[in-house]
């Protein structure tokens, strides 16, 4: 297949369906891990949305959005967002096309210097209001195994280094991440940020996610926390963590007596 091909998408329904035959895709969702098939999904779900037998949900989901073939052959993984998918924006830069919706409802900070022995409450774990952050990246590239993996460490990146600047936020307390590649496209052995791939999905990721941002909050219906404490869900790390150095065995045992 070209690799002049980018990864297509269209939204119908609350659902974004983004697509390549024999795709296979790697993710970090509630059905996450390795999987070979044309679709990739982005779900949106409704305010006050509680069910949890989240197979069967999808499921109805793309039944009713009736975007295409729906059988174990092109069916592939789904994230979930409380975020409009109206609000969804894409991205392209050579062999890398990303797809991002973006809300901040959950913000997860991160401190560096916490006050506090205990996090936050964390009972808003439970609901997402209008929030989640999540990215669907694709490449055209034959990626090796390991460097498909490495995929989800530099979408995070770019994720992370993003939403830090437009909201002060490192992530939310749903964020997913879904990547993709071509296993008939070019080899590509690495994904790292100083190659084609990952220096291309940095910069879709980072233009995807700004816009789709941007898009959520560009009618002021929703507004953007400016700390957790402002935030309708979110949780702040404020507990330390015991730090030590690892055991070497080079050094010489310490003498008895």
């Amino acid at each position: 297949m070209s690799d002049d091909l980018a990864y297509d998408a269209v939204r119908r329904d609350g659902v974004l369906q983004v697509g390549r035959p024999g795709t296979e895709w790697l993710s970090t969702g509630w059905d996450g891990g390795r999987r070979v098939a044309d679709y990739a999904y982005n779900v949106s779900v409704p305010e006050g949305w509680e069910r949890t037998d989240l197979g069967a949900y999808v499921d109805e989901r793309l039944e009713r959005a009736d975007l295409g073939q729906l059988d174990a052959d092109t069916t592939g993984p789904a994230l979930l967002t409380g975020v409009d998918i109206a609000d969804a924006r894409g991205a392209r830069r050579g062999p890398v096309t990303a797809y991002a919706t973006a809300g901040v409802s959950n913000p997860a900070a991160l401190p560096m210097d916490p006050a506090g022995e205990t996090a936050s409450d964390r009972d808003g774990l439970e609901g997402q209001g209008q929030g989640t952050v999540n990215v669907i990246v694709g490449t055209t590239r034959a990626l090796a195994s390991g460097a498909l993996a490495n995929l989800i460490a530099v979408v995070a990146e770019a994720k992370t280094a993003t939403l830090l600047a437009e909201t002060g936020f490192p992530g939310t307390t749903t964020d997913a991440i879904i990547v993709g590649h071509d296993p008939s496209g070019t080899t590509a052995d690495f994904s790292g940020s100083g190659t084609e791939v990952g220096s291309a999905a940095r910069a879709c990721v980072r233009d995807a996610l700004r816009t789709s941002l941007r898009a959520h909050y560009a009618d002021g219906d929703v507004a953007l926390p400016e700390s957790v404490a402002d935030a309708t869900y979110g949780v702040s790390t404020d507990e330390r963590a015991e730090v030590f150095r690892p055991r070497s065995t080079d050094e010489a045992p310490e003498p008895e007596g």
